[in-house]
């Protein structure tokens, strides 16, 4: 016998014009609750029972579908989502039952990257390997509370949408949310009243502050919103996540540049010039202002129509300085170590025979494309600069690909997804096509970095008792952790401008090793993961699950300043600007086939100049 809502879609999927003729009750499409409570039904629609292809272990109870948006005039657009149960029942609980067990929803970004990503090889319960089988992940995020993995914006994934139904900015992203979370919780009603917590990474920067906004300005919300955290995020323009760290990330693995003081003199000079060198203060002492463009330095990006993504893995390290090599010549992959120096002598001596004072032409402030280019070409073992992992040099690496997965038939009728090709990154969730130059977001996204609004935010957050997390991982170059810090600083809230504190307590895993340093000041918390990339949890699962319960979920009260005294205390050595990365460089062909190991002498004398070079420049 077939369940309502699967006769509705079998009647959809016949006649489009009676679909417009149907009550409101369709999963995918309805504008409000019809009369009757249909949420059972809806439940039995959403739940997953048939077998996953190379799932061959029991999983815990999950939900999977796409439910509409309520955008007028396009019934078609939709988020997909799929949800793991924490526990038998606990999602498909009664409204008003379990109002004390958090519920979350994870983001993935790109913009226009899948949530699936995440999901499939970072946090959730089911992780692809690199032969593409399917294997448990013991600390997947279900296990501390039901969570959903949700594409977003319309479009992305297995997300849907009509020709001219995609988001024109972040305000109609976050109108769209909203429109999905009100028709959520008529699904599982429980939600609506249960302490929700909105997570994600990199571009979900941008989305999840628009999206809380969003929430902040619904007259009765249909969400009991508690905390927003944010990994890796694009909170601050392009120019702060992506240019003004170089030097930072130099300082943390100088080995991209092979230890060499004048090619570092170099970078601390074009950093200087770019405005990147921004001097943090705690409190800080006055706005920072905005930094510079670097599309209005270099003729690097000229007449080009690049289309970036930020979280699409290795996907800006392809494009960058593909219009021009400057004196960077392309790389023969089969180059020796011996054949790289020779050629980095070569560019040295252009390097540090530039004039002082003056930004190198081609590349001007693009600091990042420089620092990366040059790795590639000149510094042993990398033939490929992971943006988002620094110490990993492998080339090609183990993919971690669930496309294969996704895309099979079996799992596509299971998870109720639509009839069409599941792509890692959706090209243009903006609708539109990107291009790179003066003023432009490179995403072809129309909004303003959450950045300027963030005193708002956190001003209106704290009044609704609204808890804001942001973390980073301290091997990742690209969205690196000074530009975070940078935005931190720049907001007021609890009416101080910034941390009145640096950074500088020691939080460990369940087994005691540390994990990274964490801190805490009127409602909002900032953490450093070390060994960690870009993607947290997929890095360091451990520690990021062992961060989700006790920081996020919880209430663990390590790195709180309170009045003059900090719980868990403050490392004179962690308040340092920069954490040193790991002292091996990991390089082979598809999985590790040797290390770079740095001698301890090697470091001991690059710290010493540090020292010297830093005190110098201040």
């Amino acid at each position: 016998m077939l369940d309502f809502p699967r006769l509705l879609l079998l009647i959809l999927s016949a006649t489009q014009a009676f679909s417009q003729r149907l009550p409101s009750t369709f999963p995918h499409n309805y504008t409000g609750i019809p009369k009757g409570d249909f949420s059972p039904a809806w439940q039995k629609y959403f739940e997953v029972t048939q077998p996953l292809p190379n799932v061959t272990k029991p999983i815990a109870r999950n939900f999977a579908g796409n439910i509409g948006i309520n955008r007028v005039g396009h019934p078609n657009n939709t988020l997909w989502f799929w949800a793991f149960e924490k526990e038998e029942g606990s999602i498909t609980a009664d409204a008003g039952k379990r109002e004390n067990e958090p519920w979350l929803i994870w983001l993935n970004g790109g913009p226009g990257s899948s949530s699936l990503v995440g999901s499939m090889t970072e946090n959730g319960p089911l992780q692809v390997t690199g032969n593409y089988s399917i294997v448990e992940n013991e600390f997947s995020w279900n296990k501390l509370a039901d969570a959903f993995w949700v594409d977003q914006p319309v479009g992305t994934g297995f997300s849907t949408s009509d020709a001219a139904g995609y988001v024109d900015g972040e305000d109609q992203l976050g109108q769209d949310f909203v429109g999905f979370l009100t028709n959520l919780v008529k699904v599982f009603p429980s939600l609506a009243t249960r302490p929700f917590y909105l997570t994600g990474e990199s571009y979900a920067g941008t989305f999840i502050p628009y999206i809380t906004k969003a929430i902040f300005s619904t007259p009765n919300p249909p969400v009991n919103l508690r905390k927003i955290s944010i990994g890796d995020g694009t909170i601050g323009g392009f120019a702060l996540y992506e240019e003004l760290s170089t030097v930072i990330t130099l300082e943390t693995y100088p080995e991209i540049i092979g230890f060499d003081p004048d090619v570092f003199q170099y970078f601390k000079e074009q950093e200087h010039l770019c405005g990147y060198d921004v001097n943090l203060t705690y409190p800080q002492d006055g706005i920072i202002p905005t930094i510079t463009d670097p599309f209005t330095t270099a003729r690097l990006f000229a007449n080009s129509q690049i289309q970036p993504k930020v979280l699409k893995k290795r996907s800006l390290s392809k494009r960058t300085l593909s219009a021009a090599r400057y004196l960077l010549s392309s790389r023969d992959v089969e180059n020796s170590a011996v054949e790289m120096e020779q050629r980095r002598t070569i560019l040295k001596r252009n390097l540090i025979g530039r004039p002082n004072g003056t930004l190198d032409p081609m590349y001007g402030c693009f600091l990042w494309e420089e620092m990366t280019d040059y790795a590639q070409n000149f510094t042993f073992p990398w033939r490929e600069f992971d943006a988002y992992d620094i110490p990993d040099a492998l080339r090609p690496e183990v993919p971690s690909d669930p496309s294969v997965f996704l895309n099979d038939n079996r799992t596509r009728a299971a998870l109720h997804a639509p009839i069409k090709e599941w792509v890692e990154i959706f090209s243009n969730p903006f609708g539109n096509s990107t291009s790179e130059g003066p003023g432009t977001n490179p995403f072809g996204d129309p909004s303003v970095e959450p950045m300027a609004f963030m005193t708002e935010l956190a001003t209106n957050a704290s009044e609704k008792g609204v808890h804001i997390i942001i973390y980073e991982g301290n091997d990742d170059s690209l969205v690196a952790h000074r530009g975070l810090q940078v935005v931190i600083q720049n907001i007021t809230f609890g009416g101080i401008q910034g941390f009145t504190r640096k950074p500088a307590t020691p939080f460990t895993d369940d087994e005691g090793r540390f994990a990274g340093i964490v801190h805490q000041e009127r409602n909002f918390t900032y953490a450093l993961f070390q060994n960690a990339g870009h993607f947290v949890p997929r890095s360091v699962p451990e520690a990021a699950f062992v961060f989700l319960r006790e920081f996020i979920l919880g209430s663990n009260m390590t790195g709180f300043v309170d009045g003059s005294h900090v719980v868990g205390g403050e490392d004179p050595v962690l308040a340092e600007d920069v954490m040193p990365g790991t002292t091996a460089i990991f390089y082979g062909h598809g999985s590790t086939a040797s290390s770079l190991i740095v001698p301890s002498e090697t470091l001991a004398s690059w710290s010493s100049f540090v020292a010297t070079a830093t005190a110098t420049a201040l």
